[in-house]
């Protein structure tokens, strides 16, 4: 049955997960990822604020950037230390601070960007939701090209399989798996992007603050949740509560869901 499957296993693509490399200092696709993902965000937002009676001016969107950049960032590292290995990180404090080792949370991410888009719109007067609406709208490209940055590196990579579509991954045992991260990048990115594309630019969502930022919210928890299934559980952390199907992703995903349809639902003059 072994030999059945690596005969039928595609050929993971071995890409150096460094770009390229200066003496000590090395460009990784993980790092390009990250910083070609605020670019667009830059540049997308930039395009879509070219409307009538638009909730915020080009310098806001230059400003803001920064603002979830460190988001991201400590939310993100946050995230991971409290999510996924707290026990190792209270004996260790230093290496929580250690962003370059890895180990990032999207669930983390995403609180740390809605805390700093709150805080930003509130110092600059920004209607909030309608600002969330716009971020939404540019964000799923940035996760598409981080899952893409996680499959380069041979990282969260699927549960084993004998579809036509397994790999064998460096670091992930002798039996195919799923490409789960390219899984996530279709779904998350690719497809979320052209849906809320859609909703922009041909109906009439843009003029409900709010319903483009619950669109998404609940779109990326659906798609995660859906690729759960097929994607490895971190190996200290397994299944959770005793069962073989929840993972942790799908635990954090499922407030996303609840946040996403009070947005969609919300009363229209709620402030928040």
């Amino acid at each position: 049955m072994t030999e059945i499957l690596l005969f039928s296993a595609l050929t993971y693509p071995d890409i150096d997960p460094i770009l390229f490399q200066f003496g000590p200092i090395a460009i990784r696709w993980y790092s390009l990822a990250y910083i070609v993902g605020l670019g667009f965000a830059w540049h997308y937002m930039s395009r879509l604020i070219k409307v009538k009676a638009a909730p915020c001016t080009q310098e806001h969107v230059s400003d803001y950037i920064f603002w979830a950049m460190m988001g991201i960032i400590l939310g993100g590292r946050l995230g991971y230390v409290l999510f996924y290995n707290p026990s190792y990180y209270l004996s260790n404090i230093g290496d929580a601070f250690a962003v370059w080792d890895g180990g990032m949370s999207f669930h983390g991410g995403f609180a740390g960007v809605c805390i700093a888009t709150i805080l930003f719109c509130r110092k600059n007067k920004i209607p909030l939701f309608r600002f969330a609406d716009i971020i939404a709208c540019a964000s799923p490209i940035g996760l598409m090209l981080g899952r893409f940055a996680n499959f380069v590196n041979g990282e969260l990579y699927g549960r084993t399989t004998d579809a036509s579509i397994g790999m064998i991954f460096p670091g992930g045992g002798p039996l195919p798996r799923h490409p789960s991260q390219l899984y996530e990048a279709m779904l998350e990115g690719f497809l979320l992007f052209f849906i809320l594309y859609f909703l922009y630019n041909f109906t009439k969502a843009r003029h409900k603050p709010g319903l483009l930022t619950g669109i998404f919210v609940i779109g990326y928890a659906l798609a995660r949740t859906f690729v759960e299934q097929f994607r490895e559980p971190d190996n200290h952390i397994g299944f959770l509560f005793g069962t073989d199907i929840l993972t942790m992703g799908q635990l954090l995903s499922t407030p996303m869901i609840l946040f996403g349809l009070y947005l969609i639902f919300r009363p229209k003059k709620s402030s928040l």
